[in-house]
């Protein structure tokens, strides 16, 4: 069975937006919403930087149904992961059973605001191992003293527990990263409709649990002007490799970007109101073996989208 959600997009949207979207997408059927977890947004266009938690608060609140997620938040230099472990507790009693704890190894454009050196891509693979380690410690409810090699915890203990703990989503973009969400997660978190990658994953442990995946999108009535909102309000969907975690500031992404076109900004993102251009998309991700899709659409049309896509484009793929 798939489920279809909606990304609440904190770079591109204040609290009260976030908020008001996420019931929406509830009303239209959606059966879940992702938040990203940013301290700035990737380019100056997209505006904003809510705290996510307090958003995902206000969220737990607002819905009754509408499944919860971080997607995803890094355990390891912007926070401690004690820290994460009861911010994610104390959702997770705010919205029983319908909380997951997306993680990933971040990137630099938000984790160096406190000076710290941003650690090659091996050593945050191996951060955020542990910081996984420490949640589910600090979950269980008792005293806890961690010497890590990443992380210390002096006789911490989380008197808000969750009676249940929330899943755990590991992203990975490439074959070690997916073998470890095998290893430790409760799931897997894509970018890309990459087969090899679920695979990966299932072979190292995740066989059985959720394969989640995000598809980036500019849905509008006029191709043209969606592309071009998708170039100015996303480029940094055109950065290819390494750059994305890499960079860090809103200013150098928008220097890599500003050598493309909008059409290369634009190739791998749906714009405009083809109904057949979206489902291809998204069946290419259910043929790749995701089946939780979730979907971001880039700029103001966030209502417009959410009704286009649950009356004319997810019957076709449902």
């Amino acid at each position: 069975m798939v489920t279809f959600g909606y990304k609440l997009c904190s770079e591109e949207h204040t609290p009260r937006e976030l908020v008001r979207f996420g019931r929406a997408a509830e009303e239209r059927g959606f059966g879940f919403a992702m938040i990203s977890d940013h301290f700035h947004p990737w380019v100056d266009a997209q505006g904003q930087s809510p705290f996510a938690w307090s958003v995902l608060g206000a969220l737990a609140e607002a819905t009754t149904t509408l499944e919860l997620g971080t997607g995803v938040t890094c355990p390891t230099v912007r926070f401690h992961p004690a820290l994460v472990a009861q911010a994610s507790a104390t959702i997770a009693e705010l919205a029983p059973g319908r909380f997951s704890l997306g993680l990933g190894t971040g990137e630099n454009l938000n984790e160096h605001i406190f000076g710290d050196a941003w650690p090659g891509v091996a050593t945050r693979r191996s951060m955020l191992r542990e910081a996984v380690e420490v949640v589910r410690a600090l979950w269980s409810g008792a005293w806890i003293d961690h010497r890590g090699e990443h992380f210390r915890v002096d006789r911490a203990r989380l008197y808000t527990a969750p009676q249940e703990p929330p899943p755990i989503l590991i992203a990975a973009s490439g074959q070690r990263a997916a073998e470890m969400a095998g290893e430790i997660g409760n799931g897997l978190i894509g970018l890309a409709p990459d087969h090899e990658l679920v695979t990966t994953f299932d072979g190292a442990g995740g066989s059985g649990y959720p394969r989640y995946a995000e598809i980036t999108v500019c849905w509008g009535e006029d191709e043209r002007a969606a592309r071009e909102t998708a170039a100015t309000r996303w480029p940094n969907a055109g950065i290819p490799g390494e750059l994305s975690a890499e960079l860090s500031l809103p200013r150098h992404f928008e220097q890599a970007a500003g050598a493309l076109t909008v059409d290369q900004l634009t190739e791998k993102i749906p714009c405009g109101p083809d109904v057949e251009t979206h489902v291809e998309t998204i069946k290419a991700y259910l043929d790749a073996g995701f089946d939780h899709i979730w979907f971001h659409q880039i700029g103001p049309a966030q209502e417009e989208f959410l009704t286009a896509y649950a009356e004319d484009i997810l019957p076709k793929v449902a």
